[in-house]
């Protein structure tokens, strides 16, 4: 029996087998620059708006650079992989498609743009399971706050204390409970070193989706 009533989700990491590709961009990216990727550069970016990445890059390597220009140059970057390549995780849809049965309203919730999750989601034939979008560039604060969260919440009409909504890295976790939803922790590799701490917060810890269905 379902207790929820929405389910919002991630998609880096979370539903989309993506996180290699950001690890090739932060490398290329700063390789242009003659710079090296620090060892925790991704975990400090991975649950970050686009915007908010941006500036903790600039102010890191103190590029003299804009914002605008860097977020444009990541997209380029990425929406050849997003249309073309990247893949659902395994059972991913199966789930969706699960969820749309049982009359679950589906919403993501996603520090992507919208020239990215488009066109990942059209390529994977699941973009009409969803009942509305999300992205944190269309709030102020990052993952780790509630915002985007109850944001898709609203999007849905639908109460956050009747979602679920599922995040493979810590301050996406901590963002979903500070909305007060249930919180459903995925396993990525790229998180891996934060699972216990992921799994002791969250109501429920899944290494792939077949497990809930």
């Amino acid at each position: 029996m379902l207790d929820f009533k929405a389910a919002i989700f991630d998609l880096d990491g979370t539903l989309l087998d993506s996180m290699g590709v950001w690890e090739k961009i932060d490398i290329d990216f700063l390789a242009k620059r003659h710079l090296s990727v620090p060892e925790n550069y991704i975990n400090e970016i991975c649950a970050r708006s686009f915007r908010e990445a941006a500036i903790y890059t600039i102010t890191l390597f103190d590029l003299q650079e804009n914002v605008e220009d860097i977020i444009d140059e990541w997209n380029r970057m990425a929406i050849d992989e997003y249309s073309n390549h990247v893949q659902l995780k395994p059972h991913a849809k199966e789930y969706l498609l699960f969820l749309k049965d049982h009359d679950v309203k589906l919403c993501t919730a996603s520090a992507l743009p919208k020239v990215l999750y488009e066109p990942v989601l059209r390529n994977n034939e699941v973009y009409y399971l969803f009942d509305a979008f999300a992205s944190t560039d269309e709030v102020t604060r990052g993952k780790e706050s509630p915002d985007i969260y109850l944001l898709a919440a609203k999007k849905l009409g639908i109460d956050p204390h009747d979602c679920i909504a599922f995040e493979d890295v810590l301050p996406g976790i901590k963002g979903i409970i500070a909305a007060g939803m249930q919180a459903c922790g995925v396993y990525d590799k790229y998180s891996s070193h934060e699972k216990e701490k992921i799994r002791k917060l969250s109501d429920c810890y899944i290494y792939d989706f077949s497990e809930i269905m």
